[in-house]
């Protein structure tokens, strides 16, 4: 039964039937904080996700539950002016009478829920608006724009912070300039947060979580890393397929300029000065950056060659094999994965089999913003 949904303080969504001929069968729970990308080719159905959560669209069947509240059911329908939503379209409908600060204000007059509290000063520091306060709204840029209207969303108080492909109409150099202010000031959210996107490199930036969908259905979800490097998946089938490892700094070599991560199951080393002892970050691993070994490689420029064990081989089209592999011969079955892609002729040469232990060569990490040959 869909009452019987209601088990969590996250996020409880089914939806079901057609809308404009389009067929919709979607479930799902989110944790209640945390940010997910709902993520999928054009005309899946992830906009429509997305305005049924706010109450835009109702489907013919629809079940709604946000940390413990019942937003929609088989007796009632909280209607969008009444849900504790922030949503932010594509493009920022700003007040074009009013200044980036009357803007700012307008949202804290649209409180209606009892979602996480964010003084207005909070959010000019962390979307960096100071300099722009009383700027009018035709003299801003796209990114400029679409921090505005992040912010105004996020001042009424939402339970729910809804985004539509938030950075989709900006180019790359305002894509850039608007995600380190969304890294940070998601981090600090207490809210769950939903975002729409087609872009890989978006997802791997911000996001916690991955609801993958296809054809109007959910076909996968969970943690990001876990999503990703599932190799049965269609995302795991393009020619960018990557996995993504959260990593901690470890130690950095002067001598070498030689930073050391550590994470579940192992280290690894990249050329560079990533940041402080103990701070954060995320890696990704291009699948085809990783050539596979039977035995450890005596000599090699290729500084991280780590002990895997195969989990899961995936035959592709094209003559091509997915491998998802677990780091460390004696690794816990729940450590960090990542997939690597060879030619179905060197799966025969080398009879890589599922359980088997190998080693991995890596040569090059995507670091956010940048790669690095290792």
């Amino acid at each position: 039964m869909m009452s019987e949904m209601n088990s969590t303080d996250g996020i409880v969504a089914r939806f079901s039937g057609s809308l404009d001929s389009f067929d919709l069968s979607a479930e799902f729970t989110l944790p209640r904080k945390g940010v997910t990308a709902l993520f999928g080719r054009s005309g899946c159905g992830k906009t429509t996700v997305l305005r049924c959560l706010a109450g835009l669209s109702q489907m013919e069947q629809g079940f709604l539950s946000v940390k413990g509240h019942v937003w929609q059911d088989e007796r009632k329908f909280i209607p969008i002016h009444k849900r504790p939503v922030g949503f932010v379209f594509q493009e920022a409908s700003l007040f074009a009478h009013l200044s980036v600060k009357d803007n700012l204000v307008f949202g804290q007059k649209r409180t209606v829920g009892n979602g996480q509290v964010i003084e207005l000063d909070e959010i000019i520091t962390l979307l960096g608006l100071e300099h722009l306060l009383s700027r009018s709204v035709h003299k801003l840029s796209g990114g400029e724009r679409q921090r505005i209207a992040i912010g105004r969303a996020l001042l009424s108080g939402p339970e729910l912070l809804l985004m539509d492909e938030p950075l989709a109409g900006l180019d790359k150099f305002s894509k850039d300039e608007i995600i380190p202010y969304l890294d940070r000031l998601f981090k600090g959210l207490d809210i769950p947060v939903i975002f729409v996107s087609h872009d890989t490199e978006e997802v791997e930036r911000l996001a916690d979580n991955m609801i993958l969908m296809d054809q109007g259905k959910v076909v996968a979800m969970g943690p990001l890393s876990e999503v990703l490097s599932n190799p049965t998946l269609y995302i795991a089938k393009g020619p960018k397929t990557s996995s993504v490892i959260d990593v901690e700094v470890a130690v950095f070599s002067e001598i070498d300029r030689i930073t050391e991560v550590k994470f579940d199951g192992g280290v690894l080393q990249i050329p560079g000065q990533l940041g402080r002892v103990g701070s954060k970050h995320r890696i990704s691993i291009a699948a085809n950056d990783v050539s596979l070994a039977r035995e450890k490689p005596s000599e090699t420029t290729i500084l991280n060659v780590i002990p895997t064990k195969v989990l899961h081989i995936h035959l592709l089209d094209g003559g091509r094999v997915n491998l998802l592999l677990l780091i460390g011969h004696q690794s816990k079955k729940d450590g960090a994965k990542f997939l690597a892609r060879i030619t179905q002729r060197s799966l025969r040469k080398f009879d890589f089999s599922v359980g088997q232990d190998i080693y991995a060569q890596i040569k090059s990490v995507s670091m956010v913003g940048g790669s690095q040959t290792v």
